[in-house]
């Protein structure tokens, strides 16, 4: 176990909407540098957990505290990366890669003043690309890439606002098999320079060698909280049964992402590669 001063500390939370608690009970610490797994059957509550967090979902009872303060006292959002599952970089969207990680700096600017990139953001936003292997499709179209891509896209906008904790929500879910692998390379990556994240997912066979701790959600309330290696006992009564989407709300289906182009960046998947 990590030590020091958790990021996120959680004690007898709840979170819901309109005053219904789909998760309640809920003591956890997250601590710098580690690689939370958070898993569970549809419907158990683990995206409620992760969007009670960002204060997306109604925070209900209980203490949440953030780098040391209150949820309700907290405003330092850019600390806070977050990666949806749902992204919307659909056909509609006519913006470059590298604009859509420029997002990513705009919390670090002063809302009534003009946004006027700096040096310091083109060096973020480069340095965020190239950790996502997109670095050669800054100036290409986001629309025109593959699923897996445009979720390597978010990641690095996530990346560009500097947080301090990454939570996403099913990173490698509609994704084919190949880009799965891109995206654990992506993860293994940010692993590796200390990047503390909280991966909401139901693929930890993708994951394995990524995670450090697995925190298994039942019911809207923790079951599990250990090492990987300790999980498996657990594994037949905590892990899902139903299609990849989101545990509490409707599916959009994120099966129909844009078809896959033929990759040319550094951790695009080759041709011909297996696709699941």
């Amino acid at each position: 176990m990590s030590t020091g001063a958790p990021i996120i500390s959680l004690r007898h939370a709840a979170f819901g909407y309109a005053e219904s608690a789909i998760v309640r009970d809920v003591s956890l610490d997250i601590f710098p540098s580690e690689v939370v797994a958070l898993l569970g059957p549809n419907g158990s509550g683990k995206s409620t957990l992760v969007k009670g967090l960002l204060g997306l979902s109604d925070h209900l009872g209980g203490e949440v505290r953030l780098f040391g303060t209150p949820r309700a006292r907290f405003h330092d959002h850019a600390r806070l990366g977050y990666v949806p599952q749902r992204h919307t970089l659909s056909s509609s969207v006519r913006a470059s890669v590298e604009e859509i990680v420029a997002v990513g700096r705009l919390s670090h600017h002063r809302w009534w003043k003009p946004v006027r990139r700096t040096s310091e953001d083109s060096g973020i936003i480069a340095r965020a690309l190239d950790v996502v292997g997109l670095a050669d499709r800054a100036h290409e179209d986001v629309s025109r890439l593959s699923g897996g891509q445009q979720r390597r896209v978010l990641i690095a906008r996530a990346l560009a606002s500097q947080p301090d904790v990454l939570l996403m929500d099913e990173p490698t879910a509609g994704v084919d098999a190949a880009n799965q692998e891109v995206l654990a390379e992506v993860l293994a990556r940010l692993a590796a320079r200390g990047t503390t994240m909280v991966v909401v997912t139901h693929e930890l066979e993708a994951l394995a060698g990524v995670l450090t701790r697995i925190v298994a959600v039942q019911a809207g309330r923790v079951a599990f909280d250990g090492p990987p290696g300790a999980f498996t006992p657990y594994a037949g009564e905590a892990a899902p049964h139903a299609a990849h989407h989101h545990d509490d709300e409707p599916s959009e289906g994120e099966g129909g992402r844009a078809p896959a182009l033929p990759g040319s960046g550094p951790l695009d998947p080759r041709a011909g590669a297996h696709h699941g």
